[in-house]
Formats: structure tokens, sequence, C-alpha cells
């Protein structure tokens, strides 16, 4: 495989991951009843992931890369087996917080390689493209490191609360743990 095929193969694991990324993160915001701030913030960032499958698909297209049928499917039922492997613990919505926290800081490392990648496969029309995904990384990243102690608190609180529902909403759905 030569430098352009990696780059090549990395944009469809990227785009594989946006799509993995898209369906923990609505999981998530559709469980999430207790905790207001991060429910907002998750939801925002769903936005931000959409937009950037979209930009992954233009990247795509313009260099003529089929898209990753497996891949894409394969993430979506890891997807779905880390949201029902999150179903039971009590303490989902932290442990929910730190993996997503691990996850962005994983995806701005492939988005730093995939840069380095781009360069040296000549495709400096994406450049700037595949430059913006992992700012919008580092912020919800930054957030979520900022507020891990808040929500932490809050599910502490709640769950020594006599009638007060610590975990995200039982009704709900599925859990969702990055």
């Amino acid at each position: 495989m030569n430098h352009v095929e990696h780059y090549h193969d990395w944009l469809r694991d990227a785009h594989a991951m946006e799509k993995q990324a898209e369906s923990m993160l609505e999981s998530m915001a559709g469980r999430i009843d207790n905790y207001p701030d991060l429910r907002a913030r998750i939801e925002q960032h769903v936005n931000e992931t959409k937009r950037q499958i979209t930009v992954l698909e233009e990247i795509l297209d313009r260099n003529e890369i089929s898209r990753s049928v497996i891949k894409d499917s394969m993430s979506k039922m890891a997807a779905l087996g880390q949201s029902i492997g999150g179903m039971f613990p009590s303490d989902e919505i932290v442990k929910g917080s730190i993996s997503g926290y691990v996850f962005e800081q994983f995806e701005i490392a492939c988005y730093t390689s995939l840069l380095a990648a781009a360069e040296k496969a000549g495709d400096t029309a994406s450049i700037p493209a595949i430059e913006a995904i992992p700012a919008e990384e580092r912020e919800m990243a930054d957030w979520l490191i900022k507020h891990i102690p808040q929500t932490t608190e809050q599910f502490l609180l709640r769950s020594d609360a006599d009638g007060v529902e610590a975990k995200n909403n039982p009704e709900a759905g599925l859990c969702f743990v990055m």
C-alpha cells in the first residue's frame, strides 16, 4: 500500500469513526434528563459531528474514494454494543463523560495523523476542512474535562437523595458509554 492508498483508507476510517460518534452521541443525548448542561453540549456536538460527516463525504467524493459500507456498518454495531454494554451501571453518566473525553482525544489523534497523510498525498484542497474537525473535537474534550467534576458532584448528590434519580432517564432506551 502506498501513502495515497493509506490516506484514502484513513479517510474511510475517519468517516466510519464519525458515524459511530454520531450514533453514540445521539444515544446519550436521548437519555440525559437530569444533566441539562451536558445534554445541551452533547446535542451541539451531534450537530458538529453531522457536519464533520458531510465534510468527510465531500472529501471522499472529490477524491473519488468509495465509502466503506462494511466499516460504517461495523462502527454502528460497535456503537450499539457500547450502548447495550452500558445499560446497567448506576454511574453511567459519570462513566459516559469520562469515556466521551477519551473518545474525543482519540479523534484528535486520528485527525492529526490524517492531516499529515493528506499533506503527503498532496490533497492540499482538503487540508483546511480536515483542520477544522480536530478544533471542534478539542472544544468538546475541553468542555468535558472542565465539567466532569460538576457532573460527578451532581451524580453523587442525586444518588444520596431519596426519591431522586441519579442516573439518566431509565425509560429513554439504550444507555451510552463512549
